[in-house]
């Protein structure tokens, strides 16, 4: 029975010595972009991203942060490539409505996760969401999660 007991708790204890907590945090998104200037443009000017130091990188490498400090990453080239909606940034606002509204003072299209124009869906989690098209067709998930 003390044998069982003491190989018991080496397990557990190599077992939580395994399973180490690594502490992740978003760091940033990189993207392929066509036009460089358009891109910055349309990042800076729908989402308010500041523009940051790009680390040195040369003048193809364009990057913004979020208020959260997660950077995105723009970086030219004129590889094809068509983006899947399914596979989308995504950030949240405390203010959705109000960003619907400068979106389409704007005259930005956006639309719900079925397609339909100018309007959001609810999650089945209760999170309401729009999606916006940015100029090469990545997708852009904003929703009002209140993270």
């Amino acid at each position: 029975m003390k044998q069982i007991l003491i190989i018991t708790v080496l397990l557990m204890s190599i077992t939580k010595s395994l399973s180490q907590d690594f502490n992740f945090k978003k760091d940033h998104d990189a993207i392929l972009v066509k036009d460089l200037d358009k891109s910055a443009g349309f990042y800076a000017e729908i989402f308010g991203l500041e523009e940051i130091y790009n680390a040195g990188l040369g003048e193809n490498f364009r990057w913004f942060q979020l208020n959260d400090k997660v950077q995105i990453h723009l970086i030219k080239s004129n590889e094809d490539f068509k983006p899947h909606k399914g596979v989308h940034l995504a950030i949240n606002t405390d203010d959705l409505e109000g960003f619907m509204e400068f979106l389409r003072s704007k005259k930005v299209h956006f639309e719900n996760w079925p397609g339909k124009a100018n309007t959001t869906n609810t999650r089945p989690d209760g999170i309401k969401q729009i999606y916006i098209e940015d100029p090469d067709g990545y997708w852009i998930e904003v929703n009002d999660n209140k993270l």
